[in-house]
């Protein structure tokens, strides 16, 4: 089974976006752990905008990239440009991409529902090229 890591600047919306998707829409079939260049929190909206589409996060932990090797993951997915400040172990993984998602924090709920729409289709599309 295909581990995939999803790491994001803060791992608070969009890494967990991810991660609640794939933990879904790839249950047994993908292994799925999600993190930041720094921990911080997950997102109430980020929270509240999952929910919406039946995923809970409530339990999701943010976590700094630095707790996990990268050597242990077979994909990894920067969800906000940050790819160019991981640790070079990190971007040479057998699949890793850039998928540049602006960031909700401290936006309108629509611009929440816009990212969030976007990941769900990014992760199913990960998920059929992973298995």
């Amino acid at each position: 089974m295909k581990k995939v890591m999803f790491v994001c600047k803060r791992n608070s919306c969009r890494s967990q976006m991810a991660e609640g998707f794939a933990r879904t829409l790839g249950k047994g079939k993908i292994e799925v752990t999600s993190s930041g260049l720094e921990a911080s929190r997950v997102h109430p909206t980020a929270i509240a905008v999952m929910s919406e589409v039946g995923i809970d996060l409530r339990e999701q932990t943010s976590d700094p990239l630095s707790n996990f090797k990268a050597e242990e993951y077979d994909a990894v997915i920067s969800m906000c440009g940050c790819g160019v400040n991981l640790p070079v172990e990190w971007v040479t993984q057998e699949v890793f991409e850039d998928w540049e998602l602006e960031d909700p924090d401290g936006q309108a709920i629509a611009t929440f529902h816009r990212v969030r729409d976007e990941i769900k289709e990014k992760v199913a599309n990960l998920i059929n090229q992973l298995i």
